[in-house]
């Protein structure tokens, strides 16, 4: 890796604090973790919209979309799922750079990973929202045909099922998408989030 040792980084003339008072709102990531089928991008999308109906500036990172486009290139070994997250991480803060509010809906089943994607970011500007639920619960969501085909041996190291999920242990947030409805769902993280203009 030689070749990045001639790299340069530009500083950008347009800070952060620029973006905020044109906005209105500060940057954040809102990085969404839990099982499949728990309720990650359902919420994200959710409250995206009603940011976004009251003029924030959003944007949502779905873990399928990234797969089919930027990161089609990985696999799903632990080592790829691992460069997933770091690229995604880098993408969010990207969106940051420029005031945005980004909703980041992944599974990253590793502490870790998510630990070093929270690294990139000031203090105030990541927030961990566990999507909370139970895997009996996933399993009998399953939207996507998933855990009938890990049960069935076609997705090995399918997490929960092959591969671990790590909960995290000191989130910001903890929605229980087995105890709150998606309404309740929404408001506690808009709750959260404080008044919205």
């Amino acid at each position: 890796m030689d070749e990045l040792n001639n790299l340069t980084r530009y500083e950008r003339r347009l800070t952060k604090e620029h973006y905020r008072k044109r906005n209105g709102h500060g940057p954040a990531v809102l990085w969404f973790t839990g099982l499949s089928g728990s309720g990650k991008s359902t919420l994200a999308h959710l409250v995206e919209e009603r940011l976004f109906n009251v003029g924030w500036y959003t944007y949502v990172l779905d873990a399928d979309n990234i797969r089919a486009g930027l990161n089609n290139d990985l696999g799903f070994s632990e080592a790829a799922r691992r460069e997933n997250i770091r690229r995604i991480g880098e993408v969010a803060r990207l969106f940051t750079d420029a005031g945005v509010v980004v909703l980041a809906a992944f599974i990253s089943p590793f502490r870790e990973d998510r630990s070093r994607v929270r690294a990139l970011f000031e203090p105030h500007e990541f927030m961990e929202i566990y999507v909370k639920c139970a895997l009996t619960a996933c399993e009998a969501r399953d939207p996507k045909g998933l855990y009938r085909k890990a049960r069935a041996g076609e997705i090995p190291d399918f997490t929960g099922i092959g591969s671990p999920y790590e909960e995290p242990h000191d989130p910001e947030l903890i929605i229980d998408t087995g105890q709150l409805d998606i309404t309740q769902s929404v408001s506690r993280i808009l709750s959260y989030l404080g008044p919205q203009r």
